[in-house]
């Protein structure tokens, strides 16, 4: 995407009502809607995050499927969801909103217990060793969705990296979490989730065309 392309969408987003846009100093100094997402959305409906949500392809379509549960996406890169921001507007989906900061700050954007479930779809993998830290799943990450996930809270993962599946199934093992589910093909597997298999990214598509493998686990954490 070209740098022009790229402006337009940041300035296009600061005119939607669907998008937060927080400076990090904001969010790092008592965030304004941090316990305060309910009044932001005008009822207290269960509210559920997709991190790294790109484009917000599934949580646009989870938020149709779903007209009294809210959707936050969540992601730093502002100019991929200007797409999902815009046609949310269009479709006129109220509870479906875009916060533009960065996942390691997600425990300063809400309170403890203010989230009902997390969705983390086709995340980078980080497949090298130093790039650990940045995994979505790693130890620190799930510690910081604890302090925000109620007592019920689960999160899912949903991707094509093998990679990613089998680490994260190591590190729920191994830290005593609660496995829900685990699947290494959810298009093979009959009893999977509604939820799971009608919503498809676009890079999931490009994925399946490919003949790889679409891998799921649903988790509850235990500390």
């Amino acid at each position: 995407m070209g740098s022009k392309n790229k402006l337009k969408r940041f300035r296009e987003n600061e005119t939607f009502s669907n998008v937060i846009q927080p400076t990090r100093e904001d969010v790092l100094d008592n965030f304004s809607l941090k316990g305060q997402w309910s009044n932001f959305f005008k009822n207290s409906n269960p509210i559920v995050l997709e991190l790294g949500c790109g484009k917000g392809e599934y949580a646009l379509a989870l938020a149709r499927k779903n007209p009294n549960t809210n959707y936050i996406g969540v992601d730093i890169k502002g100019a991929r969801f200007w797409l999902g921001a815009k046609q949310a507007l269009k479709e006129n989906l109220p509870n479906v909103v875009f916060l533009r900061t960065q996942i390691e700050l997600i425990d300063l954007c809400f309170d403890q217990n203010e989230v009902d479930e997390i969705w983390i779809t086709f995340p980078d993998p980080q497949i090298k060793y130093k790039r650990t830290k940045h995994r979505l799943t790693n130890s620190d990450f799930l510690k910081k969705y604890h302090k925000i996930l109620n007592n019920k809270g689960v999160i899912n993962l949903k991707t094509d990296s093998e990679f990613m599946h089998g680490y994260t199934l190591g590190l729920l093992h191994g830290e005593g979490h609660e496995i829900l589910d685990a699947n290494h093909d959810v298009y093979k597997n009959f009893y999977s989730p509604k939820e799971v298999v009608e919503t498809q990214t676009f890079y999931e598509k490009q994925y399946l065309e490919k003949g790889k493998p679409i891998t799921y686990i649903k988790f509850k954490l235990k500390y």
